[in-house]
């Protein structure tokens, strides 16, 4: 399986589901996982991604990639116009210009915001965001809405933190809003350089105008490096008194001045974002799962068992079944036709004397176990014919409807009842209209319990279906996926 940060980030995700709520029915999952070659971690992830795919869940993480997307555009677009109003207002409508303040409005914040990201570097662990960071994840979590959204980013935190990608994921976000917030600060620098008139200066009441000197030298040595020259030292030292500076030294200043956005703002934001992503990118594409944590270490024995059922390999001797009764007969084992309760109360249970000859009764299942085991029985000998009675008193669930869609498949006819026959008919439509979507017809239903005994006894002509009686042999042909063929017995 290829290394896809989405398959990770979903496994997560369903791991703390799970944990909170319960686990989701899986046993038609296991099943193609365990016929298909692979690790325990892909089969991990493969479990993860086809269970998100049912659930919803993939289609919520992109839903939210959609919202993160919109709120990093959002972030983008006011950091480039607060760069632009930084330098706007270090400049001024036009006129004369302390270089201090100047410099200090356009690169301050800047430089403080950096000078703290090389110190988290001296913090214990890895485990360093960003205010900024922080901010776009609080705006993305109030506009995603759902159970699942909620879900989706503490498991990407949890995964950042644990595959050491938190504090380069978050200095990438970092990085690259500081560095649009730098590139608008420095187009608006250059747009107002070229179309106003701006006379620069320095005042100072305690320094010296050599100690100036040697601070803007100083500054000016390595944007010298990078095409950007310093002023001379005597524009500089007349740069603080009421003399009237020629022309050529205001563009020194501003040649100085933008040389310096470059130099200590913005080259320095574009190294720490390729540094960022190219560790990210890396780190990424070595990420690994770990199976140690609860809710996966469990999985182990189900993914990867140690011995597998392979079926009846033929039908057991007639001695040994002969003289039994066909309700104590070992269940799916040479049966035509056969009744399987899911989830039933005690009261709507099928009672023995009343199935018509032959029918076997493969009792009520409700455990997890108890579905592996009946589908695992008919995988080795299917039936030809399947009655599934359900309670129409209870909401259909996903993993029931993935279940009966799972049972539908193993027989040449399957039909189904829903118990008890006055149950109410917003409740029957519920259901209808669900298993329907799963690749369920009409004729598969029956309305009453009496119908489905017709059926079961092998009077087509007398019950019927919900609309017209048997649909005939070819009836459980679109369940295989809810559209493919069915399975013969």
């Amino acid at each position: 399986m290829p290394k896809n940060f989405d398959n990770f980030w979903l496994a997560e995700t369903l791991r703390l589901r799970e944990s909170l709520w319960g686990p989701l029915e899986d046993a038609s999952e296991l099943r193609k996982l365990q016929s298909a070659p692979g690790t325990f971690e892909a089969r991990v992830l493969a479990r993860a991604r086809m269970l998100a795919e049912r659930e919803g869940m993939a289609q919520t993480l992109a839903q939210w990639r959609s919202v993160a997307r919109l709120t990093l555009l959002l972030f983008a677009g006011a950091a480039f116009l607060l760069g632009c109003g930084a330098a706007a207002g270090a400049l001024g409508p036009g006129g004369s210009v302390n270089l201090a303040p100047a410099v200090t409005a356009l690169l301050g914040l800047n430089t403080l915001a950096f000078l703290l990201w090389l110190a988290s570097f001296l913090m214990q662990g890895s485990a360093a965001g960003s205010v900024l960071a922080s901010a776009w994840l609080k705006l993305t979590r109030k506009l995603a809405r759902g159970p699942d959204a909620v879900l989706l980013p503490r498991a990407l935190l949890e995964l950042l933190s644990r595959q050491r990608l938190q504090r380069w994921a978050a200095g990438a976000l970092s990085h690259g809003l500081w560095v649009l917030a730098l590139a608008g600060a420095l187009l608006t620098l250059v747009a107002l350089l070229v179309t106003r008139r701006y006379t620069f200066h320095w005042e100072t009441t305690l320094l010296s105008p050599d100690t100036f000197v040697t601070l803007v030298q100083g500054l000016g040595r390595l944007p010298s490096l990078l095409g950007f020259p310093e002023p001379p030292a005597a524009i500089i030292r007349s740069s603080s008194g009421p003399s009237t500076l020629p022309d050529a030294a205001h563009a020194a200043w501003s040649i100085w001045l933008i040389g310096m956005v470059v130099t200590y703002g913005l080259l320095p934001r574009l190294a720490a974002l390729a540094v960022s992503i190219t560790i990210l990118k890396r780190r990424q594409s070595t990420l690994t799962l770990d199976t140690t944590l609860p809710g996966i270490v469990e999985l182990r024995e189900r993914l990867m068992p140690a011995s597998e059922s392979t079926g009846i390999d033929r039908p057991a001797p007639s001695l040994t079944t002969s003289g039994l009764p066909p309700v104590a007969a070992r269940p799916g084992v040479g049966t035509r036709r056969a009744l399987v309760g899911v989830e039933l109360p005690a009261e709507l249970a099928w009672q023995g004397p009343e199935l018509p000859p032959g029918v076997n009764d493969l009792g009520i299942v409700d455990s997890r176990p108890e579905r592996r085991r009946l589908l695992a029985t008919l995988h080795g000998d299917a039936v030809e014919q399947l009655l599934v009675c359900c309670d129409a008193r209870q909401t259909p669930d996903r993993g029931t409807v993935a279940f009966l869609v799972e049972l539908a498949g193993l027989a040449q006819q399957p039909r189904l009842l829903l118990l008890p026959d006055d149950a109410s008919a917003t409740r029957r439509e519920q259901w209808l209209q669900q298993l329907m979507n799963a690749g369920f017809e009409v004729e598969h239903f029956f309305r009453t319990r009496a119908e489905a005994l017709h059926w079961l006894a092998g009077n087509p002509g007398q019950g019927g279906s919900a609309d017209d009686g048997d649909a005939g042999p070819q009836a459980g042909q679109a369940f295989s996926g809810g559209k493919g063929g069915g399975h013969d017995a």
